[in-house]
């Protein structure tokens, strides 16, 4: 049973890795075209940090995921709490259920939802409105992993620190903050992958003058895959990778701590 598992793994693994790794290894071919490796070059690396215009959209990408996301991670951690001290478990039913209608909702559904908006409200397509898009789709995330670990605090540590004489911004800050803060800041990353990661929405609410990484990809990749593409994923796979194995072993560290 434990060979069956094992087998069972490594076929996951390899499905779910091979595309990447074979992206990888043809990011440096000195060849054009990935049906055949001709050497080893790392000329498409060079023309991707030479291509200013895509060096933009990368900067201007990060920009938004970094601003969308503290603004979505600041709403969603306060939509979370007044959640918490809801005392009608019938409004803290509505609310939450109205919270995962964002969630499962397709993004193409929300997309059009807030094209529609922007236009009736006349506003011109761009940097706001596209961060006014990943903003609203990225506050039910952020309450969705901010909130359980709010259920996970003792409701005595609260009901003692109102005992204390605690006012309302020292019970946030002296005692929910320092317990929410490792469910913050994974809320935070969490909606800056899926400010990065967005196309869909992004598609129907940017404009002229503004672009984002996957636009930018997929317009490239109609006019034919370039290995240039193949470098830049390489880049983002690797960073995404080291950040990855860091949090890990900085995990597993704390945890070695704690048990000591």
């Amino acid at each position: 049973m434990n060979n069956i598992k094992k087998i069972y793994l490594i076929i996951m693994l390899v499905f779910l890795y091979a595309p990447i790794l074979l992206l990888s290894f043809f990011s440096f071919n000195s060849g054009d075209t990935m049906v055949n490796f001709e050497g080893f070059s790392l000329q498409w690396y060079q023309q991707l940090f030479e291509n200013t215009d895509m060096l933009v959209v990368i900067i201007d990408t990060i920009i938004l995921g970094l601003v969308s996301a503290l603004i979505s991670t600041i709403i969603g951690t306060f939509g979370a709490i007044t959640i918490y001290f809801m005392k009608s478990k019938r409004q803290k039913d509505i609310i939450l259920s109205l919270n995962s209608i964002l969630l499962v909702s397709p993004d193409v559904i929300i997309g059009i939802s807030f094209l529609l908006l922007f236009t009736f409200m006349s506003f011109k397509l761009g940097f706001a409105t596209v961060l006014a898009s990943h903003v609203a789709f990225s506050v039910p995330v952020v309450v969705i992993v901010v909130l359980p670990r709010l259920l996970q605090i003792n409701s005595n540590v609260i009901d003692a620190a109102y005992d204390l004489g605690a006012t309302s911004t020292e019970l946030f800050k002296r005692v929910l903050i320092p317990q929410m803060l490792p469910s913050i800041l994974a809320a935070y990353f969490m909606a800056f992958t899926f400010s990065i990661d967005d196309f869909a929405v992004t598609f129907f609410v940017t404009g002229n003058g503004f672009s984002t990484l996957g636009l930018e990809v997929y317009s490239s990749a109609r006019n034919g895959i370039s290995l240039e593409l193949n470098a830049l994923s390489t880049i983002i796979f690797v960073i995404v990778l080291l950040f990855s194995l860091g949090y890990y072993f900085l995990t597993v560290k704390g945890s070695n701590e704690k048990t000591k």
